[in-house]
């Protein structure tokens, strides 16, 4: 694991992705139906029970952020990720999480009949 990284910077890192420097990989390892509900666009959804299974699917990459609700699981997950040699460049985690991310947000249309508050819990 390389440290952590702010919104602000994921942000930047993101408008650079927009305009063509590929390479980056946002990792999201809530569960499907918090990541459906809403997650950072370009994110991929990696539960964090599966990671180990699925490390193998960041081969190549660039570099990689790791995404949790409150930036605390997530540094275990950079970890864990930084810890795989298939993984060209710097593992970071968001530090403050969603919870301190304002950039935007996209969901999945899945059934609108729950309009409740997000779950915060991480898994």
């Amino acid at each position: 694991m390389d440290g952590e990284i702010s919104a602000e910077e994921l942000q930047s890192l993101l408008e650079e992705e927009s305009e063509g420097e590929a390479g980056l990989r946002i990792v999201d390892i809530r569960n499907p139906d918090a990541f459906a509900r809403r997650h950072i666009p370009g994110s991929e959804n990696i539960p964090a029970p599966e990671l180990t299974g699925r490390v193998e699917e960041l081969d190549g990459a660039d570099r990689v952020v790791t995404v949790c609700p409150h930036g605390q699981a997530s540094v275990q997950a950079a970890r864990l990720v930084g810890s795989y040699q298939g993984v060209d460049g710097p593992v970071e985690s968001l530090a403050s999480g969603l919870e301190g991310w304002d950039g935007p947000l996209e969901n999945e249309t899945r059934d609108t009949t729950d309009e409740g508050p997000d779950s915060t819990a991480p898994f």
